[in-house]
């Protein structure tokens, strides 16, 4: 059975545009290659974090909303763990409500674009 999951991850503020895409690009092929669908993808560029973390005081956050199995989630965790330019990531899994508000979320960011 599919789940709902939505996962936001930290990268290191050093990287270029390009390796910040490659590097967002990895994660998604990992869950596609997984038979995951990804629903959504927002890239909210450069923000200060709330606390420094490895002395890093801003770094470059990636959403990307998905469906998958849960066994897929495992594999997701350990290539966060492997790959040095993530500062920080977190995978949630959405009940009906927060997909619900994910919905409205993306229909409202797509009305304003």
């Amino acid at each position: 059975m599919l789940n709902h999951y939505e996962t936001v991850f930290i990268l290191t503020p050093v990287l270029s545009d390009a390796q910040m895409k490659e590097t967002a690009d990895r994660f998604k092929k990992v869950l596609t290659d997984e038979n995951a669908t990804i629903v959504n993808e927002e890239c909210w560029g450069l923000r200060k974090l709330a606390y420094p973390i490895d002395n890093k005081t801003t770094g470059f956050y990636v959403m990307i909303e998905f469906d998958a199995e849960p066994s897929v989630i495992s594999k997701l965790n350990t290539q966060f763990r492997r790959d040095e330019k993530v500062i920080r990531s977190l995978v949630t899994k959405l009940d009906k409500y927060a997909a619900e508000y994910a919905v409205k979320r993306r229909n409202k960011s797509k009305n304003e674009a």
